[in-house]
């Protein structure tokens, strides 16, 4: 880091030494866990804590015992949230005062705002700050965070100054857009790029087509996020810019969960923040390491809005390290939304890399979206100009995975629209059975 870099980082805990030093506190937590496991005493102690608070303070939980373990607790979801944002909100806090609001993109449905106390603020940036250093990047480093800054996202002037921040809004991601943007971070020495995948994917193959030479920035770290980014990508960035490529799991409601350590496509969970369940797909029964499951959290540190055993609709396959009373969960295939998961032809649940690395560097194909329309039908819609596209190589690619009786139509579009959040989804599944409909 340089002079003025370093100051900020030093000047960040300093402050925080005036206050009491709780955020140097909550640091080295998350950064013991990374280093020696959660210890599971710990975890136990602040799940009896928060269903005790839960239960005493927050309506939808009142009529729950204050020793009712965490496994007898019901699953909930954004739609309980949405039906009666009222009953999950902690009386304590019910005035909002010193909590802030996060709110989600909202990018297929209705936005919902969780509430944050003021603790779960100090452990989420705690978390941000160590999983940042994990992904290379410090508090202080010039930083272009690359997303659609809607209005329920701005972030304070004071802080954007305090953290060397930029924003960045990927509403308009043409080539020309592009160029100026990239030829601003190269006049700024921007050194981190934080962004959502999709929006980071646009500017790799930009920088393609333009012949733009990322290795005479100052960029030091990328890190993609709200997104699964495609391994290919991940490699042509770390080519593009000379530096490493680690994603975060994050959401708005929980924050900063895991992060891709160096070198790997798993995702390390901090465990000391968030207990996770890896729960059976058909049914509430926990899943082993190994089988895909979905994704179930309980927001250790939300005392405002507590998030108890919430499926967040992420579907994911997990390993546990155990030793000495110590836990380090890691997900080493994390499948993104269930509606986003495809099946195959006989029902077999397929990563999204069976589309995204097979498609990646297929000459012509500008955009893309892959589509299961039902059991055995999928529609790929292309981006391109066919003339240059190589249909065959592409079904020779993809159709293995789909199996017998599947059937692959390919379809020209002009664009593939961009969600309300600005994102852009490359996996869709519309098929009524995987949907419940």
């Amino acid at each position: 880091m340089s002079f003025d870099e370093e100051a900020r980082w030093a000047g960040l805990f300093a402050l925080d030494a005036m206050k009491g030093g709780k955020l140097r506190q909550y640091y080295d937590a998350v950064k013991t866990a990374y280093q020696q496991g959660t210890e599971d005493a710990l975890v136990e102690e602040k799940l009896r804590k928060l269903i005790a608070h839960a239960t005493r303070t927050v309506p939808f939980y009142k009529k729950y015992a204050a020793d009712t373990p965490l496994s007898e607790l019901p699953i909930v979801n954004k739609d309980s949230f949405r039906a009666d944002y009222a009953a999950f909100t902690s009386d304590t806090y019910r005035d909002g005062k010193g909590c802030r609001k996060m709110s989600t993109s909202g990018s297929t449905g209705t936005p919902l705002t969780i509430l944050q106390d003021p603790d779960k603020i100090l452990r989420n940036r705690a978390d941000g700050m160590f999983m940042g250093a994990m992904a290379g990047y410090y508090v202080g480093m010039k930083m272009g965070f690359i997303r659609v800054w809607v209005h329920n996202v701005k972030e304070n002037p004071l802080r954007l100054f305090a953290e060397n921040m930029i924003m960045v809004d990927s509403s308009d991601l043409s080539d020309e857009a592009i160029v100026k943007l990239l030829a601003d971070f190269k006049k700024k020495k921007v050194k981190c790029l934080l962004g959502y995948a999709s929006a980071l994917a646009e500017i790799s193959l930009c920088m393609d087509r333009h012949n733009i030479d990322g290795r005479d920035f100052a960029v030091r770290s990328i890190i993609p996020i709200s997104e699964s980014m495609p391994q290919p990508v991940r490699q042509r960035l770390a080519e593009q810019f000379g530096c490493p490529v680690q994603a975060w799991y994050s959401n708005e409601e929980n924050g900063i969960m895991g992060v891709q350590p160096a070198g790997s496509e798993c995702y390390y969970i901090d465990s000391s923040s968030f207990h996770y369940e890896i729960l059976k797909l058909d049914s509430d029964e926990p899943a082993k390491d190994g089988e895909l499951g979905r994704i179930v959290i309980t927001d250790l540190h939300n005392y405002a809005f507590p998030i108890i055993r919430y499926d967040n609709g992420d579907l994911a396959v997990a390993r546990h390290q155990k030793k000495g009373g110590r836990t380090r969960l890691y997900l080493t295939e994390l499948y993104g939304r269930r509606s986003d998961t495809i099946y195959s032809a006989d029902g077999r649940p397929l990563t999204p890399y069976v589309i995204t690395n097979n498609l990646w560097d297929v000459d012509g194909v500008r955009q893309y979206r892959f589509i299961q329309e039902d059991v055995r039908d999928y529609v790929l819609e292309i981006n391109g100009d066919p003339a240059n596209v190589d249909e065959a190589e592409i079904l020779r690619r993809i159709t293995p995975y789909f199996g017998e009786g599947a059937n692959i139509c390919l379809k020209y579009v002009d664009e593939i629209p961009v969600l309300n959040s600005g994102k852009r989804k490359y996996i869709e599944n519309r098929c009524p059975l995987y949907l419940g409909t």
